[in-house]
């Protein structure tokens, strides 16, 4: 999924600090090495959780580029990016924007689902992470990755640690000198960076 520079007056970054940092270099020296190598990575998230969905699904399997330009040309033809917008909008018309029958179904049954209470986006900053990825695993187009990444970079939860990530794993494996990874080992990582674990997911991208 490439990523989609929403525009924002004042971008938003994801919280963490010294406090969280410094338990990763306590819980981990060769994690606590890339810390200090690499420093503060700022990293921006998406507060509008619908929003953040929406686009998320526009950016699938295409690049960054591509993403960004179809994601200005969708913003042009609905406006506001809400429910509504979207589904008083001509379906053949945001195909005209560079996406496909299948992803605009996808975003039109994120609208719907959000439109007749389907799923509450704003109830589901209160829910556990477990229930928010069923919940948004629940729709058509949307993974359990793409929610997690959403836990991540919208609802700012602090420990996420995706088995489905392929740049997670081969970023333990890197940094801990193996040559594959059992789920039951990426367990054990887990509980070792815990409760800080997207923190950690920062700085296992970059490895």
């Amino acid at each position: 999924m490439a990523e989609i520079e929403l525009d924002t007056k004042q971008p938003l970054r994801l919280k963490y600090g010294e406090a969280e940092l410094n338990y990763l270099r306590n819980a981990c020296p060769k994690l606590g090495a890339v810390i200090d190598k690499m420093g503060f990575l700022e990293r921006k998230i998406v507060p509008d959780l619908f929003v953040a969905l929406v686009s998320s699904v526009v950016a699938q399997q295409i690049s960054g580029k591509a993403a960004e330009t179809v994601w200005r040309r969708f913003e042009s033809l609905v406006g506001e990016v809400s429910p509504e917008n979207i589904l008083r909008t001509d379906p053949l018309e945001m195909q005209k924007c560079g996406m496909s029958h299948k992803k605009v179904g996808y975003i039109l049954g994120i609208a719907t689902a959000a439109a007749d209470g389907t799923v509450d986006f704003k109830a589901l900053s209160k829910m556990q992470d477990r229930e928010v990825i069923e919940k948004l695993s629940s729709l058509k187009g949307v993974g359990v990755w793409t929610a997690e990444m959403l836990l991540i970079f919208s609802l700012e939860r602090q420990d996420v640690l995706s088995w489905g990530d392929f740049a997670i794993k081969k970023g333990l494996m890197k940094l801990h000198g193996l040559e594959s990874i059992s789920k039951a080992e990426f367990e054990a990582f887990r509980k070792l960076y815990s409760p800080y674990n997207s923190i950690a997911s920062l700085y296992l991208w970059e490895v």
